[in-house]
């Protein structure tokens, strides 16, 4: 997992899984060309919110260095709910279009639930279709959010046994929060949640033993609120100019922890990562090939 140069073992490496995921990837995709199936993925971006624009970059160039194509579809600010469904339809009907991702957030004055319930569900390469999100509240995980994947795939990477383990997830979200509860539920963890309105928050992540940060707010976790030998996942995202900041204030809980994600170069990566897998596996599915997906 380690480049050529030496990285402190207490960093979690999320370039380096995410580089394995790849390989992986980039072998899939050679035996799908083999049968004449060229893997595809459309991502859909709405308005002009930067960080957004980023990630849809690192998307397409992840998928270059794969050879996924990527195909993508860019609509202004005041484009309405109905011209982003009429679209997703479109590409819920093209063959060739394996996986469809919808860069959130959207505006404020688009639903969220419906844009992502027009989503055929086998193309849900992002995971957010209720029912691939209902598929995983029973256990049956098939396309689950991707950052919530990479953090699994990480604590099994490291040889983390979650299983009767305290942690604490801080942030609810349907994107990171809620999903990654329900993912270490199924593996048996005792699992705690919290969020803006959760009173005392030092005394719940005082208890994590894994501890788990998806706020976007910037440094909210300090070494007074977390214990000797945490794990921590930091999974914020908070840009000052030029600069990214996570979560957890890096800096003063470095010495008290076990394992932590940096921000950048933790989580993201493997996100991205996982995203490339999920196109190969919605490929197989539609060409009836294996698949994991429970449908």
């Amino acid at each position: 997992m380690q480049n050529d140069e030496v990285m402190d073992p207490r960093i979690i490496d999320g370039r380096g899984i995410a580089a394995k995921i790849e390989d992986h990837v980039k072998r899939e995709v050679e035996k799908l060309k083999e049968k004449g199936i060229q893997p595809t993925v459309a991502t859909i971006l709405v308005g002009e919110h930067p960080p957004s624009k980023l990630y849809v970059k690192l998307k397409e160039w992840a998928c270059k260095r794969a050879g996924i194509r990527s195909e993508d579809h860019k609509c202004s600010e005041d484009a309405t709910k109905e011209e982003i469904i009429n679209l997703i339809a479109e590409l819920n009907n093209r063959v060739e279009i394996n996986g469809i991702l919808v860069e959130l957030p959207l505006p404020e004055h688009i639903d969220e639930h419906e844009v992502m319930s027009a989503i055929k569900p086998s193309k849900d390469v992002d995971g957010f279709h209720p029912l691939n999100m209902g598929s995983m509240l029973i256990g049956k995980e098939g396309f689950v959010p991707c950052t919530s994947e990479g953090i699994i795939r990480a604590l099994e990477e490291y040889h983390i046994e979650v299983l009767g383990k305290n942690v604490v997830v801080v942030g609810h979200s349907n994107v990171v929060g809620k999903p990654t509860s329900i993912m270490l539920l199924n593996r048996n963890a005792t699992v705690e949640i919290c969020h803006v309105y959760t009173q005392n928050l030092k005394e719940h992540t005082l208890r994590a033993d894994i501890l788990i940060v998806a706020t976007g707010v910037k440094g909210l976790i300090t070494k007074d609120m977390v214990k000797k030998g945490v794990i921590i996942f930091d999974v914020g995202v908070t840009w000052v100019g030029e600069k990214v900041y996570g979560d957890v204030n890096f800096d003063s809980v470095i010495e008290k922890v076990k394992l932590i994600s940096p921000v950048p170069g933790g989580v993201g990566p493997m996100t991205i990562a996982i995203l490339m897998e999920h196109t190969i596996e919605a490929a197989k599915l539609q060409h009836n090939l294996r698949s994991r997906t429970p449908f």
